[in-house]
């Protein structure tokens, strides 16, 4: 038997996606047989319209539901812990997410416990936990993004903070995708411009990630076909998703970002993060991600426009950017033909351009939309220094899950190197 893995396999998202769908969940819920659900969002979500359009479908269809509104914005392993505990004897047969990839994953991790119950750490990516599998099937999960960026409705992954050890991991499974997602573009009407931006250089990341990642015939070969890992490396498929949601990003996220009232940009941004969601939930992102979990879980006192302002936090977007000039002239080499063809894809006149060359072309474009996007200029704009270097690498180097996934390996000298270039970009 080879050592090299021969194939993969592609777990494909249920959506739907159309202007005002979210009005049909209730009637969802009923199909599905559930009579009991608890709806999962966050405290300034619960009073805006998508949470209201869910809580009215509900009522019409009369579904029994309860509301969890104390999701945390980038969740740690307490904030998780608190709505495990609170939906333990809730009787749920169902559960509806409504906001951002907070909610979606904190739905998630409600969903797997309360299906089967086991100490927080069992299901958590080694090294840092057990990395024991999802036993089975969940009950039904409805998501429903507010968001044009994680991409959550469409994966079978968690992910959070760890916040004794200051760093992002993650629970992956097949078994934790939503049953539908309901991508409605209605519901990022009251999307702030620095959310918009954030969460749309989210979806260029993970489809950049996913197109340029380790492909799937080079890493080893899992013992059975159930341990192969939700992330498993570029494939064919997943590279259709990645390269359109590319596309679609190029040409809808400054419009998306400058106004608000363009429906066609914000109906093709929430399109585009689902599209990039198919193609990183079963292909995987790799160093952007990786480096991007200490940045978010060690931020001490950034606190950004337009987001909640109850603690301070990078956002998963800007994190994931931050690294992306400097990760992309490191992984150039390793697939130039690859990051020359994404480069296309962001819009980049790439006429003469040498194959050596690819990486930094695609580094240089993405630092151009990010100063269009008015994002920071790099690390020292969220407040680190130097200083934090060791520690950003040493919460970078157990995220095995993603890091492995480069193209190019990253050991520690590498990393530093990378966290050094980042920063600052301009």
């Amino acid at each position: 038997m080879t050592d090299k893995d021969f194939a993969f396999e592609m777990a494909a998202a249920n959506l739907r996606y159309g202007p005002g769908a979210t009005r049909e969940v209730g009637m969802d819920l009923q199909e599905m047989g559930a009579k009991r659900a608890l709806l999962v969002t966050d405290a300034r979500l619960a009073n805006l319209r998508p949470v209201q359009t869910v809580r009215e479908s509900l009522e019409a269809e009369r579904i029994d539901y309860d509301v969890y509104d104390r999701v945390r914005v980038e969740p740690n392993d307490r904030s998780l812990q608190d709505v495990i505990d609170a939906v333990a004897d809730g009787g749920y047969e169902a559960f509806v997410a409504v906001g951002g990839g907070s909610s979606m994953d904190t739905a998630k991790a409600a969903n797997l416990y309360s299906t089967y119950p086991a100490d927080f750490m069992t299901y958590v990516n080694a090294p840092i936990g057990a990395g024991q599998p999802v036993p089975g099937p969940l009950k039904p999960l409805i998501a429903v993004p507010t968001t044009a960026g994680t991409g959550s409705e469409t994966t079978g992954v968690i992910i959070f903070d760890v916040s004794q050890m200051q760093a992002k991991t993650g629970i992956a499974h097949r078994h934790l995708k939503p049953r539908l997602g309901i991508v409605d573009p209605d519901n990022t009407r009251t999307l702030p411009p620095m959310v918009t931006a954030s969460s749309g250089l989210d979806v260029l990341c993970h489809a950049l990630e996913s197109y340029t990642a380790l492909p799937f015939n080079e890493r080893p070969y899992p013992q059975r076909p159930l341990l192969r890992p939700a992330y498993q490396g570029s494939n064919p498929i997943s590279d259709i998703w990645a390269l359109q949601a590319i596309r679609m990003a190029a040409g809808h996220l400054l419009r998306a970002y400058s106004d608000p009232d363009d429906d066609e940009a914000r109906g093709q941004m929430i399109l585009a993060s689902s599209f990039a969601g198919m193609g990183f939930g079963n292909a995987g992102v790799h160093l952007c991600h990786g480096m991007s979990y200490p940045v978010s879980s060690m931020a001490r006192d950034y606190r950004p426009p337009g987001y909640p302002q109850d603690h301070p936090f990078v956002p998963h977007g800007v994190s994931v950017a931050l690294s992306a000039r400097a990760v992309f002239r490191f992984t150039g080499g390793a697939c130039p033909d690859r990051h020359l063809r994404a480069c296309q894809a962001l819009g980049a006149d790439t006429g003469g351009l040498a194959p050596a060359d690819a990486g930094k072309a695609l580094g240089d474009r993405l630092v151009e939309l990010m100063r269009k996007l008015n994002l920071p200029h790099g690390l020292s704009a969220v407040g680190y220094t130097s200083d934090d270097i060791g520690a950003l690498v040493e919460g970078t180097l157990p995220q095995h899950r993603v890091t492995q996934l480069s193209p190019r390996p990253a050991g520690a000298e590498e990393l530093t190197r990378l966290f050094e270039e980042s920063m600052t970009l301009w």
